[in-house]
């Protein structure tokens, strides 16, 4: 059966980003940052002895800093550790530092660990172009054209050949005195970002006319750390909303390995299929210096304890679980239709994650436009502050057809499950010629198997501290922290391309979008949106994102080594969900693409003959997308993963107990005893792995690299465990060639370099 394999695999030679059947272009790309680090054991700790962290905070940076800086609104402390992580943004001559942050993990009146990537050099003077850029990262990549075989000529001329051409046109014939001006840098942008060739010879031909018909308006607020207003921009073809755009400093590095600050346009450009965070030059429009697409792809190679709100909200009852439905799908753990038969499965939902289910949504968060609910216009439920579905439509998720692939989704087609909330549809694909029409015939179940894993892995994550403070998806946070209003939108058989996934991550505040996408791999056609390891590897973006570096930043696994981990942590999730006690070799997407050995080069599997990746692998031709190196990652996590099940043992379930009426939670078999003033430990190593992976994305820094990943880990051991697991995760790590000697020599922010494996340890686990 596919779903398991024990045998090793023929590698996939082929670029993911360059061989996906959908025609989403994207493009990420940015400065290295050569000063910064994340430093594990501070020798500066705070001056003042305080139990508040925020006062702890401000006496470290007293000490550490003499920049301005202020410290973010999405700061919180985690429920789970009661570490609190406090986000720090610096500020030069009133302007924001948008890559110069600082995040301080504080426990106990002591700073535990931080990154850093201020900028300390002299303050701006002059406005010199910076020395990296969109011209200089493709510079990078003509290199490993070059000597790749492997690198696909179209990718290369749809972000680089024919975006920069245009960009260089439009300059020749832009006529325009006033650079300064943000309509001028959100086109230029755009010529750069958009994906019809015909439609940026449109807008360069037209260059000055469309500016004209362009328009700008100010946003002012009455508080606020923006020195400028944020321009709000109008008009711009090929986006779906309208631009944001302010001015700020980010830095590039320098010839002599520090940085120096540019004063740039920071712009928000929704698009059809992307959404940017990129950065221009105020200065000269037609230098874009970095870019961050929130949109994060799966694709396919070619063939070749409880407060007393959450005690209250768990206790209050409002859906049964014997009333609260039941779904015909394939139950959580079987991820394909090739690895198990559908269940009728209660809905299931977890009380401290959604705790009035996962089809009530308070009526103040409800968007406009929604499918009608129970009881609507009966003017005794007029004043119900909540309003219950029959359909797939909730707190966390919702789940609509998108066939004509547009943001357009309120509206979309959803199942109705009457008031029974009985989610029971026919599967029956058969082949025919019309073999792209043929998943539209089972529409109903495809939505609801996506609307069902998504909310479980909403409750999962929840309960492993992705919750509201923390940035979760959720359209009502119940006053628990953070911002609201952002359940996630997922489209099922979305019409926009074949053969892949992407999700869309915002800031926290504003919805994540999940799209996923028919396979044309088979006859018939396949149904990404059944296949669960690809669905919890598109969530598993949103979390990364919101975690690292905190809610209120998504630019922070654009590229290179922290975009790859992006992708490797949701393909490690996904595996470790889908696995069970018998250890098995395990493939990622390979139902939906019809291959055995998946979408990725190697199974993962803890046998280095079946898959031999390590640190060094990164060095190989085909290995400088973030793919490829995010299954080097997740192989990497995968053996420190058994290491910990070696030693703990494995629990057949990931979900933690249900709270008791009281609203305490019980150790069961599944946390260790409570010891006083501790937070709660899984006892088993797969559960204690997940939970020290997500902790550690929070503890680690902006842009972390593969090393930054690895001491956040180790130290999420130290806070939770008090360190007992230190060996085992270098074993696991130093195994794969990620050791203590492990180092990168010459590497760009997109990868590139020589990696050399290091197999060492630290002394203390040779004795």
């Amino acid at each position: 059966m596919k779903c398991l394999h024990s045998a090793a695999l023929l590698s996939v030679a082929f670029l993911a980003s360059a061989t996906a059947h959908s025609t989403r272009k994207s493009l990420n790309f940015g400065p290295r940052h050569p000063t910064a680090r994340f430093v594990t054991e501070p020798q500066i700790t705070s001056t003042l002895v305080a139990t508040d962290p925020y006062d702890v905070a401000k006496s470290f940076l007293a000490a550490y800093t003499d920049s301005d800086y202020y410290i973010r609104e999405d700061s919180y402390t985690d429920r789970i550790t009661g570490v609190t992580h406090v986000y720090v943004r610096q500020k030069v001559q009133g302007l924001e530092v948008a890559d110069g942050d600082m995040n301080l993990n504080i426990r106990d009146g002591k700073v535990l660990s931080y990154g850093d990537s201020f900028y300390r050099g002299a303050e701006p003077t002059g406005d010199g172009r910076p020395l990296t850029s969109h011209a200089s990262h493709c510079a990078d990549l003509a290199l490993e054209k070059r000597g790749q075989v492997v690198f696909g000529d179209d990718l290369y001329d749809r972000v680089c050949t024919r975006p920069l051409a245009a960009v260089h046109d439009a300059a020749n014939a832009d006529s325009g005195d006033d650079s300064h001006d943000p309509r001028r840098a959100a086109l230029y942008f755009m010529l750069a970002a958009h994906p019809d060739a015909d439609e940026v010879e449109s807008l360069t031909d037209d260059f000055e006319d469309v500016i004209e018909h362009m328009t700008v308006a100010y946003e002012h607020h009455l508080v606020g750390h923006d020195a400028h207003p944020t321009a709000v921009i109008s008009g711009l073809p090929g986006a779906v909303n309208p631009v944001k755009a302010r001015v700020v400093y980010i830095q590039t590095p320098t010839e002599h390995n520090e940085t120096e600050l540019h004063a740039v346009w920071r712009l928000e450009v929704e698009m059809q299929d992307n959404w940017y965070e990129a950065y221009v030059s105020a200065t000269d429009p037609t230098t874009i210096v970095s870019a961050v697409d929130w949109a994060s792809d799966s694709p396919m190679p070619r063939s070749n304890h409880l407060n007393a709100l959450e005690a209250k909200l768990a206790m209050r009852k409002p859906v049964p679980i014997a009333k609260a439905g039941n779904y015909k799908v394939w139950k959580w753990g079987i991820n394909d239709p090739e690895c198990g038969k559908r269940s009728n499965e209660d809905a299931w939902h977890d009380q401290i994650a959604s705790p009035l289910g996962w089809h009530t949504i308070s009526r103040g968060n409800n968007p406009t436009g929604s499918p009608e609910w129970l009881m609507k216009g009966n003017k005794w439920y007029e004043n119900d502050k909540y309003l219950n579905f029959t359909t797939t439509w909730g707190n966390n998720v919702f789940a609509q057809e998108n066939w004509e692939g547009r943001n357009n989704w309120i509206e979309n087609y959803r199942p109705e499950a009457g008031s029974t909330l009985n989610f029971d549809f026919k599967y029956g694909p058969k082949s025919s010629n019309a073999t792209d029409i043929d998943p539209k015939t089972y529409i109903d179940l495809s939505v609801t198997q996506l609307f069902y894993t998504s909310n479980m892995v909403h409750d999962l994550y929840y309960r492993y501290g992705f919750d509201e403070e923390s940035g979760n998806f959720q359209q009502d946070n119940y006053g628990r922290g953070g911002k609201d209003g952002d359940a996630v939108i997922a489209h099922a058989q979305d019409g926009s391309g074949y053969n892949n996934a992407n999700f869309m991550t915002p800031p926290d505040g504003q919805n994540g979008r999940c799209r996923m996408y028919v396979w044309s791999t088979a006859h018939p056609y396949r149904d990404g949106d059944l296949e669960a390891g690809i669905v919890i590897h598109e969530l598993t973006h949103g979390l990364s994102t919101r975690l690292t570096g905190g809610p209120a930043n998504s630019g922070c696994l654009g590229w290179g080594e922290s975009g790859g981990m992006g992708e490797g942590w949701g393909d490690f999730l996904a595996t470790t969900i889908r696995s069970t006690k018998d250890y098995s070799d395990f493939s990622m997407g390979s139902w939906a693409s019809n291959q055995p050995e998946g979408i990725r080069n190697y199974v993962y599997s803890t046998n280095i003959t079946t898959n031999p990746s390590t640190y060094k692998t990164l060095d190989k031709p085909g290995y400088w997308g973030v793919h490829a190196i995010g299954e080097v990652w997740a192989e990497i996590l995968w053996v420190v993963s058994q290491r910990m099940i070696e030693k703990h043992g494995y629990s057949t379930t990931l979900f933690p107990p249900q709270p008791l009426e009281d609203g305490t939670i019980p150790t069961g078999d599944f946390y260790r005893e409570r010891e006083p003033g501790k937070p709660l430990v899984p006892k088993h190593g797969n559960t204690l792995m997940v939970q020290l992976v997500i902790s550690a994305m929070k503890l680690q820094p902006c842009r972390p690299s593969f090393f930054d990943a690895r001491d956040a880990i180790i130290e999420a051991d130290e806070v939770l465990t008090g360190g007992e697991n230190f060996c085992e995760l270098w074993a696991g790590f130093s195994s794969r060639g990620l050791g203590t000697d492990a180092h990168l020599r010459g590497g760009t922010p997109w990868g590139g370099g020589v990696h050399t494996d290091g197999f060492k340890m630290p002394a203390k686990c040779k004795e």
